[in-house]
């Protein structure tokens, strides 16, 4: 078992080197301060498509990508838990987490005869992968090294707009999981989502503006920032979705966007929102969908509506909500045929009975879109997943 003192000598050597360091120095400082501790650690991050697991710096042994299907490296990020390798028990893929947001896995290496599956020695080793995983996430707000390191192609314009404006992809507290996801991810133009978990209630909105061009990132900008204005401001629903029509609206003529806002009462489970032209939110229960929310409709943003009254859903404890743009269901492969809502609530509800949590259930759903459509969508197809007193936000911890 790794000592105290080798413990804390890895996590402060880890915390006094990275204070000064740019980020493409962390990989180097990471194995340093290992090696002193007789570790050895590599760092491998997830690509934005979430297909591969890529070293972050070359190796002379050789490091190379892992996929995530169908690797020891990738079964260790799809289930957010330690893979041991060998009989041994001293090597092991363990979950790169920041908070909940699944950043990659970190190859690991002990000294013989130690033993990962040991809770004190995995209990450490959990906390020197926190600790890299919170590092390299908060260097990323101020360099390009680890966007450069997971992108698989570059992105566009626009979609380097609304990226630069989204939440991390994935969060979770006590009693609830919250992940989005966005594709093609290099080149998306007009869908963008949004939350926030403020005392007891989870804001919730997912929009997509007309168009596929940067005209349509921008709008997604606006309804964007003005969505967040009511909301820090502590406006209701009713108040968000005037504040967007004023903005579009004053934006300039055939501004217009569909989306839902959405306000989740962390206690109660009641749900309020208010639909704009947007495709119905799935409620999952039982392991099942049940019903579309079709309340609380009105016009798209950006057209001259009546006020209209949230529609509210009593959820149940293990509920799900699933929101989606129409690039999901309206994805079509070469036989015209198209995705449809069968196949995304056929996916969804497999995911459910293999009690998958909100970022792999996020990954599936996407996955099989783009498989459908040969991985070149026509329309931006983004997806929104609440799980709400499940406890498979529990899962999205590295265990």
């Amino acid at each position: 078992m790794p000592k105290r003192d080798n413990i804390a000598e890895l996590l402060g050597g880890l915390l006094d080197e990275a204070h000064l360091a740019v980020p493409d120095h962390m990989p180097s400082i990471v194995a340093k301060a290992a090696s002193r501790s007789g570790w050895e650690i590599n760092i491998y991050v997830v690509d934005f498509d979430q297909h591969l697991l890529k070293p972050l710096s070359s190796n002379p042994h050789g490091h190379h990508e892992h996929s995530v299907e169908g690797t020891l490296a990738g079964r260790c990020f799809r289930q957010s838990e330690p893979v041991v390798v060998g009989r041994a028990a001293s090597e092991a893929w363990v979950p790169l987490i920041d908070g909940v947001e699944r950043l990659g896995v970190l190859h690991v290496r002990l000294p013989v005869g130690d033993d990962i599956t040991d809770p004190e020695t995995a209990r450490e080793v959990r906390w020197v992968a926190y600790l890299i995983g919170h590092l390299l996430a908060g260097k990323t707000a101020y360099s390009d090294y680890l966007h450069r390191a997971r992108l698989n192609h570059p992105r566009s314009v626009q979609s380097e707009l609304i990226w630069s404006l989204l939440p991390p992809l994935t969060v979770a507290c006590h009693g609830l999981a919250i992940a989005g996801g966005l594709e093609p991810s290099h080149s998306l133009a007009g869908d963008i989502f949004d939350y926030a978990i403020d005392s007891g209630v989870a804001h919730i909105a997912i929009a997509d503006a007309t168009g596929h061009d940067l005209e349509s990132a921008v709008v997604g900008a606006l309804l964007l920032a003005s969505y967040r204005t009511t909301r820090k401001q502590e406006q209701d629903l009713r108040a968000a979705v005037a504040g967007i029509d004023a903005v579009l609206t004053g934006y300039g003529d055939d501004t217009y966007a569909t989306g839902v806002l959405g306000e989740l009462d962390l206690g109660a489970g009641t749900f309020s929102y208010i639909n704009a032209g947007h495709p119905a939110p799935l409620l999952l229960r039982d392991g099942r969908i049940v019903k579309s929310l079709d309340a609380g409709r009105r016009v798209l943003f950006g057209l001259p509506a009546r006020n209209v009254a949230p529609g509210v859903e009593q959820l149940e404890r293990g509920d799900w909500l699933v929101f989606y743009t129409d690039g999901v269901v309206e994805a079509r492969d070469s036989a015209r045929q198209f995705f449809g809502l069968e196949r995304l609530i056929d996916v969804v509800e497999r995911c459910a009975a293999d009690h998958q949590n909100a970022s792999e259930t996020l990954r599936r759903i996407t996955h099989a879109v783009l498989r459908h459509q040969h991985q070149i969508l026509q329309d931006d197809a983004s997806v929104v997943i609440v799980q709400w007193n499940t406890t498979l936000e529990q899962e999205l911890t590295a265990t």
